[in-house]
């Protein structure tokens, strides 16, 4: 599968707050490369997540998230989203050109090629990933010439004029 080129994403949700009175919910991202759109009418788009990853958990809970496509000077977001293990978010966006989802309060990254909304619909059990197909909410263009990012044989790569 690493011979498949894929284009690079970054999705996001915004994880409430455990209590009203309690710190403020905290936004949470990760690098996909498993994001396709799934059909037109309706609108349905569909992202593979690990299995019990912070996102995969998530996501099971709170059915708002966004995804930024990214473009290929966007290399570094890709990468430090990608990390696994982490225990907080917070730092990752501190110095992000990022807006908050009208719809769905996650970030979106303000030079992605695409930025979409969407809410779950479902989520399919697919061995040690879950299939996540979501319906698209709102759909923006805030880098609609920037040239891809993409994924090939293990690395990130620019794509060619």
């Amino acid at each position: 599968m690493s011979r498949l080129a894929a284009g690079v994403c970054l999705v996001t949700a915004h994880e409430p707050p455990l209590s009203a009175d309690g710190p403020r919910g905290e936004d949470v991202g990760m690098t996909a490369t498993a994001f396709m759109s799934v059909s037109l009418d309706p609108p349905l788009v569909l992202v593979s997540l690990r299995e019990g990853s912070r996102m995969d958990d998530l996501l099971a809970e709170q059915p708002l998230w966004a995804v930024s496509l990214l473009a290929d000077h966007q290399l570094q977001v890709a990468g430090r989203f990608s990390m696994k293990g982490r225990i907080s978010d917070r730092l990752l966006f501190a110095d992000l050109p990022c807006v908050r989802g009208e719809v769905s309060g996650a970030q979106v990254l303000s030079g992605a090629l695409a930025t979409l909304e969407c809410r779950t619909e479902n989520r399919v059990e697919a061995g040690d990933h879950t299939l996540v197909i979501g319906r698209v909410l709102t759909a923006s263009l805030p880098a609609p010439d920037a040239q891809p990012l993409t994924y090939f044989r293990g690395r990130y790569r620019h794509l060619g004029q």
